[in-house]
């Protein structure tokens, strides 16, 4: 019996590759703030760059929020240029070195202002060009950032939205760019968008944590001494004047979703997760400052419009810091001033506004985020038919985070792949 169970396995797993290799790669831009906001935009680079064989990599941007530019992506890719021989052993597939500097390019380095999209960049004009190329595949856009740079794209040339296939790592991400996002909902809501606000959570939360799947053991035994590539991931990545090397990874989830599944059926189970249509994606306008009464959706939009009578000046800035966070605000063409914010997890949240204008300088308040109703959430919107996210069903949460047994319950199996490619980076 456990001769059959062997060859039943060794067949299944003959016959997934088969089909792997019989289908075309995906055609993958990256979109990340690498260098940014968090560390784990560099681990996932590594794990793009150590599966460069099963995709066709056609574009890394540099986009925001933060401090993160070009030059971080360039060096991940000077460490994948030392293992590159090895990795070519395996497959010739692995693009080279130089080729992946050339389609490296700066996206925004700011988050747009209040209409969701400013001045075309690098990194807008290389998605669309790459959008236009001649070739029936669509184009996966991965989003680790900012997604201001898709937003500019799609404003300079709606014409690229039907080529596209979004999968966004939202969440924290979609904190710095509201206005962006807001952007694509109001003006392209037809995008094929997986917006994976809580889902990517289960790559480094839940699933087994025992030796040597734990998120310090695994790096320890199975990732450093792997080649270069290895060695950076496991001792070579500092952010805030330390060394990270605890497996985190939050960006992976979407290029696994691309690796292990059926990437046209978000509904399918993958390494990346599954999904549900979404809701609407309506944002949240308070003309008022809010009080501990307030509630609103978690992760959802919110929009708070202030009036002043002070004469307009060019000189007045205004900031409205959310728990940390800062949210510049703009005023408009009546005096009113927008402060933009998404609140990123489920809590209380305080609120505070500096500003030279002595009519909102000093303000203070506060406002619950909570998880969407079961009645909002049954209701799949019709204006978003090809937008998805997290599942809601309790079932698959990992504590707070929705659909996030939806990835973590493959760890072994996403692990054991990201292990057995750190070992083709051997001398």
């Amino acid at each position: 019996m456990r001769l059959l169970h062997a060859v039943v396995c060794i067949a299944l797993v003959v016959a997934s590759a088969a089909a792997t290799a019989a289908s075309p790669r995906p055609r993958v831009i990256v979109s990340t703030d690498a260098g940014g906001t968090d560390y784990d935009d560099l681990q996932s680079l590594v794990h793009l760059l150590v599966h460069a064989d099963a995709i066709e990599i056609e574009g890394l941007v540099s986009s925001p929020y933060g401090p993160g530019r070009a030059r971080h992506i360039h060096d991940v890719i000077d460490v994948y240029a030392r293992d590159h021989a090895a990795l070519r052993r395996h497959c010739a597939s692995y693009p080279e070195p130089e080729a992946l500097r050339r389609m490296t390019v700066q996206g925004a380095v700011d988050s747009a202002n209040a209409a969701g999209y400013a001045a075309a960049t690098d990194g807008s004009r290389h998605i669309a060009a790459c959008a236009h190329r001649d070739d029936p595949r669509p184009l996966w856009v991965l989003v680790w950032g900012g997604i201001d740079d898709l937003a500019q794209s799609l404003h300079d040339d709606p014409a690229i939205l039907p080529k596209l296939r979004v999968y966004f790592i939202g969440g924290p991400n979609k904190k710095w760019s509201p206005t962006a996002y807001d952007y694509l909902v109001r003006e392209h809501p037809g995008l094929w968008m997986i917006e994976a606000n809580s889902t990517y959570r289960g790559w480094f939360v839940g699933g087994d944590q025992s030796d040597p799947w734990g998120n310090d053991s695994f790096v320890a035994e199975r990732v450093a001494g792997r080649g270069g590539l290895g060695d950076y991931f496991a001792t070579g990545i500092a952010f805030r004047g330390e060394t990270r090397s605890q497996l985190k990874m939050g960006d992976s989830p979407s290029l696994a979703y691309l690796l292990h599944g059926r990437p046209d059926d978000p509904r399918h189970a993958s390494w990346g997760g599954s999904f549900v249509r979404a809701w609407d994606r309506d944002r949240l306008v308070w003309r008022r400052v809010p009080t501990a009464a307030d509630v609103v959706e978690t992760f959802r939009v919110v929009e708070l419009v202030l009036d002043s009578p002070t004469v307009a000046s060019p000189a007045l800035v205004a900031t409205l810091d959310l728990d940390g966070q800062p949210c510049s605000g703009t005023r408009d063409a009546n005096g009113a001033w927008h402060f933009w914010f998404c609140p990123k997890e489920s809590k209380e949240w305080r609120i505070a506004i500096t500003s030279d204008d002595p009519a909102i300088n000093g303000s203070v308040g506060s406002f619950r985020s909570e998880p969407p109703s079961a009645e909002r959430r049954s209701q799949s919107s019709a204006r978003f038919p090809n937008w998805w996210t997290d599942d809601p069903n309790p079932e698959v949460a990992e504590g707070p985070h929705q659909g996030a047994k939806t990835v973590s319950r493959w760890r072994h199996e996403f692990l054991q792949d990201f292990a057995d490619r750190f070992d083709r980076c051997r001398p």
